[in-house]
């Protein structure tokens, strides 16, 4: 691992030369990759530099411990500051390992969405909403930017399906593992009786593609016009200004209304079309890897129940993890780090697990 480590410096550094010689600065692209490369090995150099001092400041302990004879304090005071720097150095190590992991190559990416009312009826549409309005709070407290793309709403302000981007710096990073069924126990809103009733809702998460990633024939796209529809805005019903888009090979159909402009519907159900056929891509060929291990937290798929919301009890389940907190409230209110990031300690000790 140091030797790998020491490789990942010398990268480091070399990266740091390039970046002062003119003709480098000169070109944008290759300026552009040179610091995003240099941006993603920093976390490794900084820890390994530190590791090196801890290790260096040990070594010289050792040696005034050897130097020190007969005057007991100043052992006893060496001996101290030793266990304090091998803890240190371990530590660091340990850190090192994580930081060495392969990278998710999406986690820097916008994502996209996609959330759909499942069994429950209008409850089921109710929670949906609820769903949406908890993944917006999160995201605008990390100072993550949220836009609706497409919305099918129900007369009760829920929806039947909503489809959204999420804008930032990490943003896949911190929303991958929500895709999955979520369900929710509670007595409706529209219940009389006051019986618990049990829905679902499904969550998809999709990193936003690029073009250069996806190409699309533009012959095998069935493209078509419709005027919005749902509740309020002005120009409701008014344009047909609504996209639906159809990639022929696939069958896969994109639906964007949000703007008034046919061109920026068009714009964005394009972005969700390219990252919806990644995404097919890249889990037609996990299925084609044999003993493709799959994720401590789950395999992200819709199929699969990930997360219970029982608002009698307050509580929020994750069965992924077997983690359980009794603050539904300030969850629903947009505070997911605490199981956002016990969702990434789950699956990097898998990793780690993995590795040895």
């Amino acid at each position: 691992m140091i030797e790998k480590l020491k490789q990942v410096e010398e990268r480091y550094n070399e990266i740091g030369k390039k970046l002062c010689l003119p003709e480098i600065a000169a070109d944008v692209e290759t300026c552009t990759k040179l610091l995003k490369e240099q941006k993603s090995l920093s976390p490794v150099v900084e820890k390994f530099r530190e590791y090196k001092k801890n290790a260096e400041e040990l070594d010289s302990a050792k040696e005034m411990l050897s130097d020190a004879l007969d005057d007991k304090e100043l052992k006893a005071m060496i001996t101290e500051e030793i266990e304090t720097l091998r803890a240190n150095t371990e530590k660091n190590l340990e850190e090192l390992k994580i930081l060495l992991l392969p990278k998710d190559e999406n986690d820097d990416r916008n994502v996209i969405i996609e959330i759909r009312a499942g069994a429950g009826g209008e409850e089921s549409a109710l929670f949906a909403g609820v769903l949406f309005r908890m993944y917006s709070m999160y995201a605008e407290a990390k100072g993550f930017k949220t836009e609706v793309m497409y919305a099918n709403e129900t007369g009760l302000g829920g929806y039947k399906e909503i489809s959204f981007t999420i804008n930032g710096d990490g943003a896949y990073s911190r929303f991958k593992f929500e895709s999955g069924v979520h369900r929710v126990q509670r007595i409706p809103v529209t219940e009389s009786n006051g019986k618990i009733q049990t829905s679902t809702v499904t969550v998809a998460v999709l990193p936003e593609a690029g073009e250069v990633e996806v190409q699309i024939n533009p012959a095998d796209l069935q493209i078509d016009t419709f005027r919005s529809s749902g509740a309020g805005g002005q120009h409701i019903n008014k344009t047909e200004s609504a996209i639906r888009i159809t990639h022929i090979p696939t069958g896969t159909v994109v639906e964007c209304q949000d703007e008034r402009s046919q061109y920026k519907n068009k714009d964005k159900a394009m972005k969700v079309l390219r990252s919806r056929l990644l995404q097919r891509e890249r889990e037609k060929q996990q299925n084609d890897i044999s003993g493709q291990r799959r994720l401590q937290v789950g395999t992200g798929d819709r199929s699969e129940r990930i997360r219970t919301y029982n608002y009698p009890q307050g509580r929020v389940t994750d069965h992924r993890i077997g983690l359980t907190l009794y603050k539904i409230e300030a969850i629903l209110n947009g505070s997911l780090d605490e199981l956002i990031d016990a969702l990434i300690t789950s699956d990097t000790a898998e990793k780690l697990k993995n590795a040895e």
